[in-house]
C-alpha cells in the first residue's frame, strides 16, 4: 500500500498577504532607491547631449546664452525661487566678432507613436532656419524613425525660410527656398516635424524680436 502523502498544513490568508505585501514593499523600495541613485547621472547626460546640440544647431558659436521664458517676456535671468530647468528656453548664440548667429530652440509635439522633439538653430529677423536635429522620438523603426536616422531630411532645413512646407518628392510647389522633402513611408512623421518647426518659429519670432530691441536699448 502506497503511503498517503503528508497533508500540508493550512497557512492562513493573511499570512500570504504579509508575504506578497512585504516582497512588494522591498522591490518598490529598491525601484525608487535605484532611480534615487541614477537621476543624477541620467540628468547630467541629458545636460550634455543638449548643450552639444545647441553648439550644433548654432554652427559652432564662439559663446551662447541661455534665456527663460516667464509669462510673456524673454529674460537672462529666470525668477528668485524658480528651478531654471523647469522654464521654457531658448539659447543666443554669438560669433567671435560678437555678432548673433541666432537662437537655438527646443520643441515638441504628437507625432505617428509618441512625442517628437526637436532642436532647431533660427534667425528671427531672416526667418531662417539655421540647424536641424532630432532629440527624441518613438517612430515605428525603420519608418518613422527615418526623420532622426536619415540625415539628408534634417539638412535640408538648413537656410530654409519659415513657414516650411513638406512635399512629396518632385512636386514643388513653386517655394524652393521654404519646400523640405517628406519621406516614403514617413509622410505623418515627416508633417510632424515641419509643424513643429512652424509652430515653434512662429511662436518665437515676435518674443525673440522683442527680446533683441530691449537688449539693443
Amino acid at each position: 500500500m502506497a503511503p498517503v502523502p503528508p497533508v500540508a498544513p493550512d497557512v492562513p490568508a493573511w499570512k500570504l498577504l504579509a508575504v506578497l505585501g512585504g516582497g512588494g514593499t522591498v522591490a518598490g523600495l529598491i525601484l525608487v532607491l535605484a532611480s534615487q541613485a541614477t537621476q543624477p547621472r541620467i540628468q547630467a547626460h541629458k545636460a550634455e547631449v543638449l548643450k552639444a546640440s545647441v553648439a550644433e544647431v548654432l554652427g559652432a558659436p564662439a559663446r551662447w546664452e541661455t534665456l527663460y521664458l516667464v509669462g510673456d517676456a524673454v529674460t537672462t535671468q529666470p525668477p528668485e525661487g524658480k528651478d531654471p530647468s523647469k522654464l521654457e528656453r531658448v539659447w543666443a548664440g554669438w560669433r567671435e566678432d560678437g555678432s548673433r548667429i541666432g537662437f537655438a530652440i527646443v520643441a515638441a509635439e504628437p507625432g505617428f507613436a509618441d512625442d517628437v522633439k526637436l532642436i532647431f538653430g533660427f534667425d528671427p529677423g531672416k526667418e531662417v532656419v539655421l540647424g536641424f536635429k532630432v532629440l527624441e522620438n518613438k517612430e515605428t523603426p525603420g519608418l518613422g524613425d527615418a526623420i532622426e536616422k536619415k540625415r539628408s531630411f534634417g539638412e535640408q532645413f538648413v537656410g530654409k525660410r519659415v513657414p516650411v512646407a513638406g512635399i512629396k518628392k518632385g512636386g514643388s510647389r513653386g517655394r524652393p527656398e521654404s519646400e523640405i522633402e517628406t519621406i516614403t513611408g514617413a509622410t505623418v512623421s515627416s508633417a510632424t516635424v515641419v509643424r513643429i518647426v512652424n509652430n515653434a518659429s512662429a511662436r518665437w519670432t515676435p518674443l525673440l524680436r522683442a527680446w533683441r530691441e530691449e537688449a539693443a536699448r
